[in-house]
């Protein structure tokens, strides 16, 4: 009997991740056909439901993988040597996502179907949690051993509001300034970071006449 190699399944499996989310951000997740899937990601009826019984298969796998990434993500970041500049790429990161617009479309459906099935929304909100318990989490690290300004939070909640912002403009407007978004979050960001300790002018140096005098 041959052994399954769990690394190449795994790859697999990602392959129809991959190529099912171009689909349903190109087609939408109703009007996608199992063979359009299959055709995108070269391989047959019988060998994609090896993996993935059904479409709704198909888009809650796709929402447990951005959690796992996020998850991952976030990881990394509370462990960088400077957690304030982690958190500053964080933010970079999402805005660069916002404006790819296969990525847009995708979360457009998703959220579609999280709207008529009780589990993807299920997925969804476990997927938001995870991105605000990191952003906290990292927060948190950033303001380790000082007392920040307000609640972190309310940080958290200020950032994600304008991240979300700038996804809802980008689908209703395409001619939305991603610029001006990127100021607004800057300046977010800005409070939401401790200042920067400037260091104290040493003092003048006394002149030897000025000691003699003394």
């Amino acid at each position: 009997m041959r052994k399954t190699d769990p690394i190449k399944q795994q790859e697999r499996r990602l392959h129809i991740l991959e190529a099912a989310a171009r689909c349903f951000a190109e087609n939408g997740f109703h009007a996608t056909s199992t063979a359009q899937i299959c055709k995108q990601a070269a391989m047959s009826p019988g060998n994609l439901f090896h993996y993935y019984a059904s479409k709704a298969d198909l888009i809650e796998a796709l929402i447990a993988s951005d959690t796992d990434e996020i998850r991952s993500r976030m990881r990394e970041a509370g462990a960088a040597p400077d957690a304030g500049q982690a958190l500053r790429e964080w933010v970079d990161g999402q805005l660069a996502l916002y404006q790819d617009p296969a990525f847009v479309r995708l979360g457009m459906e998703v959220l579609a179907e999280a709207v008529r099935n009780p589990r993807v929304h299920a997925l969804v909100m476990a997927n938001e949690a995870e991105r605000k318990a990191g952003l906290l989490t990292l927060l948190e690290t950033v303001w380790k051993g000082q007392n920040a300004p307000r609640p972190l939070a309310q940080m958290a909640d200020v950032l994600l509001l304008l991240l979300d912002g700038v996804y809802s403009r980008s689908v209703v407007d395409p001619a939305f300034g991603v610029q001006a978004a990127a100021s607004l979050l800057d300046q977010a960001l800005e409070r939401s970071l401790p200042p920067v300790a400037t260091p104290a002018s040493p003092a003048p140096r006394r002149s030897q006449a000025a000691k003699g005098r003394a």
